[in-house]
């Protein structure tokens, strides 16, 4: 998501703004504090490398937060302070999908995979396909509908032609970017899938959590994994 130049001219204003060596305006130390931020938070839930500590990180959200609180034109709606920390949506309204999401067929043994090598055969008119296989994640599937840099809906995967909108919960995860660069590749809506996963360690850490409220643990961890989540 960042070249290597411009993470290290994010790194670079980091340590200018935690040492308060920075020239800008108001708007623009704000708009600055806005760019580092959403870096640092994929540096954190998406890579788990994070790069400063949470002493500064927090430092420099609590700074944006002031910022915005003594000027409430400096609030923008991608701002990291607007994701949502409490009241998550607990009832939805059904929104139809861009395109379909479709589902992908289970195979059990040779012969599905023979029948589908088939189908893809007479399909593309190849005689000999090549094909790619990898891990796949095991979550909820999310649709994310993005216009003009700015996301503007997430939903649920429902009956594949219809899902529930969850954008206001979708805002409270930190891995998925309010705003995204696609304009400056020409792309002015777009919708990115994917799934949405607990990482291993998080799913265990919620067990003890539980466990020493008194609440009932999760048993089944089937479905969680351990690379980064959506």
């Amino acid at each position: 998501m960042y070249s290597k130049d411009e993470q290290q001219h994010l790194y670079t204003l980091t340590q200018q703004l935690v040492k308060g060596e920075h020239p800008f305006s108001e708007k623009e130390k704000a708009e600055t504090l806005r760019h580092i931020i959403n870096y640092h938070d994929w540096r954190y839930y998406v890579l788990s490398e994070p790069v400063i500590t949470d002493y500064y990180y927090d430092m420099l959200f609590a700074e944006l937060k002031q910022l915005e609180t003594q000027n409430p034109t400096l609030i923008t709606s991608d701002s990291p302070t607007q994701r949502v920390a409490r009241g998550l949506t607990s009832e939805f309204e059904t929104v139809k999908h861009l395109v379909s999401m479709l589902s992908l067929e289970n195979s059990y043994d040779e012969a599905d995979l023979n029948d589908f090598d088939r189908k893809v055969k007479e399909l593309t008119g190849s005689p000999q396909p090549e094909y790619c296989v990898e891990p796949k994640f095991d979550g909820s599937s999310i649709a994310l509908v993005y216009e003009n840099d700015l996301l503007v809906r997430a939903a649920t995967r429902g009956d594949g032609t219809e899902g529930d909108e969850i954008t206001n919960n979708a805002k409270a995860l930190a891995s998925i970017p309010l705003r995204a660069p696609f304009s400056k590749h020409g792309i002015f809506k777009i919708e990115i899938r994917g799934e949405v996963i607990i990482q291993r360690h998080v799913f265990e850490k919620m067990n003890e959590e539980r466990k020493a409220k008194g609440e009932k643990v999760f048993q089944n961890a089937r479905n969680t994994a351990s690379g980064p989540c959506v």
